[in-house]
């Protein structure tokens, strides 16, 4: 039996949504279970063409990825992992590496704060979150099921992917107050799969 059931169910979930293609993988030189900096023990990314071309972030480490650790038979670990997806430009270069880091700061504040995520919170960012684009409008974050992985049972428990999607400051304000979901279903047509667009501008009025 493998030590790392957690980790292979996860494998098993991407495997059905893009087959055998290898990912790039990002993998955490001294992860938070041996004191490092790092709660998410890897992410892998994968390209996209359709329904328009983008890059999906799969994170590990928010579930149990090798033992049952938690008294909760029902749910793995905190019960997600983080996804999020980030608009790309066919041009042949690598994923970039600020998503990683935003979902690595996502787990860090939920290992430090005791405070989890679930689909319809929301959380306001007081700067860019693409380094490259500080005068980006994106100035929130939105969570979600993730519209393609949704929710697996795993040897620990149930695991949800719960994708984060980066929206303006108009956007932030309508999703308050438990809106979030119907924020998210109307802007939808025009930003399929929640893909996270730090370039573009708001999409109500």
């Amino acid at each position: 039996m493998s030590d790392s059931q957690g980790w292979d169910a996860i494998d098993e979930a991407l495997s059905g949504l893009y087959g055998h293609d290898a990912p790039f993988h990002l993998g955490t030189e001294h992860p938070w279970g041996l004191g490092g900096p790092d709660p998410l023990d890897g992410i892998s990314v994968y390209p996209r063409e359709s329904p328009r071309p983008h890059w999906h972030y799969v994170g590990y480490g928010m579930s149990e990825l090798y033992e049952k650790e938690s008294t909760n038979p029902e749910i793995s670990g905190w019960g997600f992992e983080f996804t999020v997806r980030v608009a790309r430009i066919v041009d042949g270069s690598p994923p970039p590496v600020w998503p990683a880091g935003l979902l690595q700061q996502l787990g860090r504040y939920v290992f430090d704060s005791g405070k989890w995520f679930a689909p319809g919170h929301t959380m306001k960012v007081s700067a860019g979150i693409d380094p490259d684009r500080p005068e980006s409008a994106i100035r929130g974050l939105a969570f979600v099921e993730d519209p393609e992985l949704a929710t697996i049972d795993t040897p620990h428990g149930a695991l949800q992917f719960l994708q984060v999607v980066g929206i303006t400051a108009d956007e932030f304000a309508a999703a308050k107050d438990g809106r979030a979901r119907i924020l998210l279903d109307r802007i939808a047509p025009r930003l399929p799969l929640w893909v996270t667009d730090t370039a573009r501008g708001t999409l109500i009025a």
